[in-house]
């Protein structure tokens, strides 16, 4: 089960749709989901997380924590959805894309795929674009 969340006065239009493309995306995997919890903020929120759990003072986009057991995809993803607006606008891209990457980003991340070398992030990028492409 995926539920979203608000901190903030930004709400999602579609989220059925959004449900069910990250299902498709889990399955597509051969992973199931348990329960993602998705919650949306803003940086003041999201950076207090940052700091206090994992001691980084820094803004960010997003943070996931990971509850998976073996094929069962759990956990909360904490989006700043300030932070993807400015993301957007310097990547050029549009806040609805920024914000789909973000979303399936936190999901890769419970299913293996990691982003702290130059070979990783090009395995993750290349699992959120072919992510992005399946709910175009």
């Amino acid at each position: 089960m995926v539920t979203f969340n608000y901190e903030t006065d930004f709400k999602l239009d579609n989220e059925n749709l959004l449900e069910y493309w990250i299902d498709t995306v889990v399955s597509n995997h051969d992973f199931s989901i348990g329960e993602i919890n998705y919650i949306f903020c803003d940086d003041v929120y999201l950076h207090k997380l940052n700091v206090d759990f994992l001691q980084h003072d820094t803004l960010t986009d997003v943070i996931s924590f990971d509850n998976t057991l073996g094929k069962l995809v759990s956990g909360d993803i904490y989006i700043s959805v300030e932070r993807v607006a400015e993301n957007a606008i310097e990547f050029k891209e549009t806040f609805i894309d920024e914000l789909h990457r973000v979303m399936i980003h936190g999901v890769l991340h419970y299913m293996g795929y990691k982003d702290k070398s130059e070979e990783e992030i090009s395995k993750m990028r290349a699992a959120e674009n072919k992510a992005l492409l399946a709910f175009k």
